[in-house]
């Protein structure tokens, strides 16, 4: 392996983490970071002067990002149901986009929260408060004054933090939660699958079109475990269907498998308070490839 070569290894886990933060997908977070990388390659290749590879990486995949993320919104204006961001598997130490990140700013929660802001915004409030860059560094990156980068950083943490949950729950807390929950929808227990529900829960599920899933988001505690077991009676027919309690994107989840260990759909949950506030079902293919084979439903028709 040569210098070049080491050098752009190191640099793709940084700039994955924060290309899949700006995009909430996988595959076109990797994109980005595929011609970043190849920027990089070329520069150094032309013997260019670059004083902080790091921070060359990290300038490219922003600005990449960016011009990503207007045309990705233009896409999802049309897309088919709720729009939920790629989930990724958090249990190992090695996923590259834990680097450099509060487990907080990887949760979909989050991601989805970024969704109503716009690219720079996100841009700034992702570089500064997670990432760690200081104002002067990025007015160098999105290219705006120091005095407006600031005030996008205002406007996106105030916008965040209006949204967030004020109440947390211990780490113990959140997988025990977990564990009765998903205990609870295989034995088709309604009863003890409200018993752990927010009054106003969230349910949101994500087809695209491509799987049979909710057209439009449910909410309130008895709606929302009745669609629960509802569904999980109608995926049962599969011989063999398993849950895999996994680490989705920082939080609690599973994944929902057939006999062959194949993917049928993840679930994802959010805890505050000691309730489940919001529940998140996956089924579309194309936001699922990346974790493994896919069950046959899933497939496109």
């Amino acid at each position: 392996m040569t210098d070049h070569e080491r050098l752009l290894d190191e640099l793709r886990p940084g700039a994955f983490a924060i290309a899949y933060r700006m995009l909430g997908s996988v595959s076109e977070a990797e994109d980005v970071v595929q011609e970043a990388l190849l920027r990089v390659h070329q520069a150094l290749d032309a013997e260019e002067r670059i004083v902080s590879p790091r921070a060359f990486v990290a300038t490219v995949t922003t600005r990449l990002a960016i011009n990503e993320l207007r045309s990705a919104r233009a896409r999802r204006e049309q897309y088919v149901g709720e729009w939920l961001p790629e989930p990724i598997i958090t249990d190992g130490d090695g996923d590259p986009a834990r680097h450099a990140e509060t487990a907080d700013s990887l949760s979909l929660a989050m991601l989805v929260l970024l969704e109503s802001l716009s690219p720079e915004q996100r841009a700034v409030l992702l570089l500064h408060d997670v990432f760690g860059y200081a104002y002067p560094e990025i007015t160098a990156i999105v290219g705006k004054s120091e005095d407006n980068v600031r005030k996008l950083g205002i406007r996106a943490r105030r916008h965040v933090q209006q949204r967030r949950p004020r109440f947390q729950t211990t780490r113990e807390q959140r997988d025990e939660l977990a564990q009765r929950f998903f205990a609870a929808a295989e034995h088709g227990d309604l009863a003890g699958l409200e018993a752990l529900l927010a009054h106003d829960v969230e349910l949101t599920a994500d087809g695209g079109g491509k799987v049979q899933a909710l057209g439009r988001s449910l909410r309130g505690r008895n709606r929302v475990a009745q669609t629960v077991l509802n569904w999980v009676r109608r995926v049962a027919h599969h011989p063999g269907t398993s849950l895999r309690l996994v680490e989705i994107n920082g939080g609690p989840g599973a994944l929902l498998l057939d006999e062959q260990q194949r993917l049928l759909a993840v679930c994802a949950l959010d805890i505050s308070d000691g309730q489940i506030t919001t529940i998140r079902g996956m089924v579309n293919p194309d936001k699922l490839t990346h974790l493994g084979q896919l069950a046959d439903h899933t497939h496109r028709d």
